[in-house]
């Protein structure tokens, strides 16, 4: 009940002018957020990479009404990767297809999409699609292979997936077969019982399966390992604070001997901080999601609604490096 309240609340405009509108809400979610302002992330970005830690930047934003806010929005995009080469730091970049137009014209987006592409290749540089709630499943994966079928790379674009949903082993195979580099989340939508597995097992196990299929792809293309650049990632790049996911990923990639830099272990940017320099003390790759921008309140909410002991996770997070 509560993770369905707080879903309904990060779409709702009343809610958001109403707690945007509170001091006390910037200050929680300052802590997860990198800032408002591009060079707000870079300087989070650069205290990342002094500690060893790869970043993916996201430029907060979803759902545009207007082709003129998708637009905008491709823009600072373009902008933001001019950024991140300028300043030399390692770091790729996160994108929501519904950001540049995907809800309102399939079409706007794919050439939006092809904009950011082609920026991200003069900068030789990568960008990784999320995946959103399902009714944009589909065109999501249409867009990205029309994208492949107009000459860009997975080593230039990539995608994720949620263990939540019924379809994601499919959709992984299926995806593989084109050499898709892959982030594995659980999935932070509220979805009918007919599109995801409604309890927290069933979601590990899907989680656990899909990650030992990664891992498994990850001996089937080269390169596998993370760019000396910290900007391209390999196939599997398993995004979860759970210490018994990593723990099965890790003990897995051991078993069938894939190297360690063939391995990326994501995080949510100022969460388990102390976790995040442990995998790297180890050995293995740590790549940070790093989201900034004046549209924090959608973001913020859905990591509270992920799982509703998380308000806890979040509140506590404030006192644990």
């Amino acid at each position: 009940m509560l993770r369905s309240i707080l879903i309904y609340l990060s779409k709702a405009s009343w809610a958001q002018k109403l707690v945007m509108s509170w001091g006390v809400a910037w200050w929680a979610a300052s802590r997860f957020v990198a800032g408002e302002k591009i060079e707000d992330a870079i300087r989070a970005i650069r205290e990342l990479n002094a500690n060893g830690i790869n970043a993916t930047l996201d430029h907060l934003g979803e759902h545009t009404s207007t082709v003129e806010e998708a637009n905008k929005a491709t823009n600072d995009i373009l902008a933001i990767l001019d950024e991140i080469d300028k300043a030399g730091v390692k770091s790729n970049v996160s994108i929501k297809l519904t950001q540049i137009g995907m809800g309102l014209d399939e079409e706007i987006c794919r050439q939006n999409l092809v904009r950011i592409l082609e920026q991200a290749r003069r900068h030789a540089n990568f960008i990784r699609i999320d995946i959103e709630d399902t009714p944009y499943t589909d065109i999501t994966i249409s867009i990205y292979k029309s994208v492949l079928e107009r000459g860009f790379t997975p080593i230039e674009v990539g995608m994720a997936v949620q263990s939540y949903l019924y379809r994601a082993e499919a959709d992984v195979r299926d995806l593989l077969e084109l050499g898709t580099r892959f982030r594995l989340v659980k999935g932070a939508y509220k979805e009918p019982p007919d599109k995801a597995y409604p309890k927290k097992t069933d979601v590990d196990a899907n989680y656990d399966l899909l990650a030992k299929i990664l891992i498994d792809a990850a001996f089937k293309v080269e390169p596998t390992n993370v760019s000396e650049d910290g900007r391209i990632p390999p196939i599997p790049a398993i995004a979860t604070h759970d210490e018994k996911r990593l723990a099965f990923a890790k003990q897995y990639a051991e078993k069938v001997g894939l190297p360690k830099n063939a391995i990326e272990f994501q995080m949510l940017y100022g969460i388990r901080r102390d976790l995040q320099e442990r995998l790297v003390k180890e050995g293995y790759p740590v790549r940070v999601y790093v989201p900034f921008g004046t549209h924090w309140y959608p973001y913020f909410m859905r990591r509270l609604a992920e799982r509703p002991a998380n308000i806890w996770f979040f509140v506590s997070n404030f006192f644990r490096r």
